[in-house]
């Protein structure tokens, strides 16, 4: 029920006591306005590694070879591991079950890529259809590579968006045709990648035919795969991470590489460090509320301290209204009805500001860690909250004060 004397009585004492109103709620609004900031802050670190590692499938192992670092069973460190076709086969085989997507990748740096007078240097890779997926890539015109065309070991190609814009300057390239090296593909599909730019300087073609054009005779360069996810991430974490142990091990084994041999063969997970950051994006979270969180605090106890100096202030009053019958329960609803108008209106203001701030420098952040800082409605709820509980809890005590005079105590207070 709206009581407009006890709103007078309120904006009257505030009246009185302007500067120190003043001051205490901009301690409070001061600290909702740094927790909205830090929030803000974190969400944008948040999308910052949400969008990096959405760049390619987040449950992405990836294996690549190099040169051995250790001599093993009489052989001499130096020799170069070459993956070929029958290892991608036999990992395939044995996994199948665990097995989301899965390429076998053939590729050459600085391919000459020509169409109409027009040429450039681009990364050239045979993958398989799966590509697309453990890539993240979108098709803006045509299609992906098929299994057929593997099969047939089919001219065609699949270029990046990059690419289109390079060579056919804005026009239609699917049904065009591009040499590579001076052999002819046929582009069937435009692809775009999160990844930007530099992901969409790629041209595709299929894995078989990219052997048979390029001399690759059965030889791959990585592979690539996406683990199925369960419905627990850490589930997911434990089987890739087994996986990823699995295929390093079995690959060591076939082609002769001491198992402590860091660099002959390397085996990238990417759901488990996409675990760590997002623990670490949690934790630094976590510490912006706690820092927030104790700002409020020191504004709370600034609020606390005004309304015991109002209640001492008015110890007489509170003292009448008892003895002409006020209940101890109207007593405290009245000093807690001011403590949260008090924090609720300095709360909100710091709310919008900080809001606000976010709103307008936010497109002017845009880095690689950091992206759209923004306080979504959800965090906003909670904040507003806070600034409740946060109100009660500041003129709990004093209402408790409050109700406990006794009126011919007060009465006779000076």
């Amino acid at each position: 029920m709206f009581d407009i004397e006890r709103w007078q009585e309120i904006f009257e004492t505030i009246s009185k006591n302007k500067l120190r109103t003043f001051l205490t709620g901009l301690s409070v609004a001061s600290g909702i306005f740094i927790l909205v900031i830090l929030l803000g802050f974190s969400s944008g670190i948040q999308n910052g590694v949400k969008s990096e590692f959405e760049q390619d499938a987040t449950n992405r192992i990836s294996v690549s070879t190099r040169t051995t670092t250790k001599s093993y069973k009489g052989l001499n460190p130096g020799r170069y591991i070459q993956l070929r076709n029958g290892d991608f086969d036999e990992i395939n085989r044995k996994y199948e079950d665990d097995i989301e997507y899965k390429t076998a990748i053939f590729n050459i740096w600085g391919s000459q890529i020509s169409y109409k007078g027009e040429t450039g240097n681009y990364r050239l890779e045979g993958a398989y259809p799966d590509q697309q997926f453990i890539e993240n890539a979108s098709m803006t015109a045509g299609r992906y590579l098929s299994n057929d065309d593997m099969v047939e070991s089919r001219k065609v190609a699949v270029i990046g968006y990059q690419i289109q814009k390079d060579l056919f300057k804005g026009e239609e390239a699917v049904g065009e045709m591009i040499s590579i090296f001076g052999i002819n593909f046929k582009v069937i599909g435009v692809y775009t990648d999160p990844g930007g730019e530099r992901e969409e300087t790629r041209v595709f073609v299929p894995l078989s035919t990219a052997q048979i054009a390029f001399n690759g005779s059965d030889k791959i360069r990585s592979l690539a795969y996406t683990v199925r996810m369960s419905d627990n991430f850490d589930d997911a974490v434990a089987l890739s991470a087994a996986m990823a142990e699995s295929f390093e091990a079995d690959i060591k084994a076939k082609h002769m590489v001491a198992p402590d041999d860091r660099s002959a063969v390397r085996v990238w997970n990417t759901l488990e460090e996409a675990k760590k950051i997002y623990t670490l994006v949690a934790t630094i979270r976590n510490v912006f509320w706690f820092i927030g969180i104790g700002t409020i605090i020191a504004g709370v106890v600034g609020v606390s301290n005004i309304m015991l100096i109002i209640v001492k202030e008015r110890t007489k009053e509170i003292g009448i209204r008892k003895a002409i019958g006020a209940l101890p329960g109207s007593i405290i609803g009245m000093i807690l009805q001011e403590s949260i108008f008090i924090t609720g209106i300095a709360g909100f203001l710091g709310l919008f500001a900080g809001v606000g701030l976010l709103q307008i420098i936010s497109p002017l952040i845009d880095t690689d860690f950091i992206k759209n800082p923004q306080v979504d409605f959800y965090t906003a709820m909670i904040t507003v909250g806070i600034l409740i509980a946060a109100g009660a809890l500041a003129g709990y005590i004093p209402a408790r004060r409050a109700a406990n005079i006794k009126p011919i105590e007060a009465l006779r207070d000076e």
